[in-house]
């Protein structure tokens, strides 16, 4: 399976497709154990489609969070907080998705600081700088 396979697949169709490479990746270990195949190449092979769609998800998931917009991209990053600091398991996965939701907040700001709005353009008296 190739990554540019990957990209033409559907969400469902990538979830579809880890959970049977998951389920043959079992399989594989299984026959192994038993003695009744030798599977090391096939298991590797597998190991690595698992990466490969996991990758793309991980890829669809940020382009998702870099699509929303600024009000829920701050509802997002109080619910984490709210996690992160409540005594309850999966603390440390709440910490790394507030801290990726507050860098692509912080790009954001970077990007608009960069590239002003036409109105505040307007209000900055463009020079020259060729004469008094």
């Amino acid at each position: 399976m190739n990554s540019s396979e990957l990209h033409g697949m559907s969400d469902d169709v990538l979830a579809l497709t880890l959970s049977d490479t998951e389920k043959s990746i079992f399989n594989l270990r299984f026959l192994a154990s038993t003695d009744k195949k030798n599977t090391s190449s096939e298991v590797k092979k597998a190991k690595k489609d698992i990466a490969r769609v996991k990758s793309e998800q991980r890829k669809r998931e940020l382009v998702k969070l870099g699509a929303l917009p600024d009000a829920a991209l701050n509802a997002a990053i109080a619910a984490e907080s709210a996690k992160v600091e409540a005594a309850v398991p999966g603390k440390r996965r709440a910490l790394r998705t507030y801290q990726r939701l507050t860098n692509i907040q912080t790009v954001r700001a970077i990007k608009l600081a960069s590239n002003p709005t036409p109105a505040t353009a307007a209000a900055i008296p463009a020079t020259t700088g060729k004469g008094k």
